[in-house]
């Protein structure tokens, strides 16, 4: 299966099969408080030391399957880079994660992205919410790159202007050189420390955070948290676009209950 995953024609950070040409804060933490309400309200006895624990065989049946992508649910970010004129440039991608100021992102070698963080290895990772979807998809079938790419879906077009294109609004960002896009709730400013080129067209960008700027109404007021509850990520599940549902449940070193 890892043979036939090649880049997505969508997304310049997507997997799929050759044959398949469709597409689209984590700080340190205080919560003593909820764990000793959360161990209060447990239901049921209390295992003591030594007791055995009763296991049955759970009913599931799993089998072995070769997906053409594995997107169990990523979340869905849109990349500014710098283009060769000085405009920036909007790509969504969906294969990104962040360790402590870390982030990691996947992108296609071929795309125009890859293309701009080797010349100015700046970015913005703007964060895309569930009111955006149908722009993102938008921006899927557009490349800064001229002429398109071989890898691009098919139908996809050459647009100077993305920012113009979508009527979404360029904001100065204050750390890099790459342009924010207010529409998106949002801005992840990072400095790429390194590329790592993968076989079969895969390119993993490394970059450190060095800004980071959220709505006002996502924050818990005069703190630098943002409230869970408030945020919800636009998700890229399988190639289909979701939400969050209901919460359910608080990691035991969340800062925010």
């Amino acid at each position: 299966m890892a043979n036939s995953i090649k880049a997505d024609p969508l997304f310049e950070g997507h997997s799929s099969t050759a044959t398949e040409t469709n597409g689209a804060e984590d700080s340190g933490m205080c919560a003593s408080s909820f764990l000793s309400l959360a161990q209060a309200d447990s239901k049921g006895p209390q295992q003591a030391p030594g007791d055995q624990v009763q296991s049955s065989t759970p009913n599931t049946t799993h089998r072995v399957i070769e997906p053409s992508v594995l997107y169990f649910g990523n979340p869905v970010g849109v990349v500014s880079s710098l283009n060769e004129a000085g405009t920036s440039n909007l790509a969504p991608i969906s294969s990104f994660w962040a360790l402590d100021n870390l982030l990691v992102i996947g992108l296609g070698s071929d795309g125009h992205t890859v293309a701009n963080l080797r010349r100015n290895p700046e970015l913005v990772l703007n964060l895309a919410n569930g009111e955006t979807w149908q722009t993102v998809e938008k921006l899927g079938g557009m490349t800064g790159a001229d002429p398109v790419p071989t890898s691009k879906r098919k139908g996809s077009r050459f647009i100077a202007n993305k920012f113009e294109a979508v009527g979404w609004h360029p904001l100065p960002s204050d750390t890099v050189a790459p342009q924010r896009a207010a529409e998106l709730p949002v801005h992840l400013e990072a400095k790429v420390t390194s590329i790592h080129d993968e076989p079969d067209g895969l390119s993993i960008v490394y970059a450190r955070c060095s800004r980071v700027y959220a709505a006002d109404e996502l924050t818990v007021p005069h703190t630098s948290h943002v409230n869970p509850e408030r945020w919800s990520p636009l998700v890229y599940n399988f190639r289909h676009y979701f939400g969050l549902g209901e919460r359910l449940g608080i990691a035991g070193h969340a800062e925010v209950s």
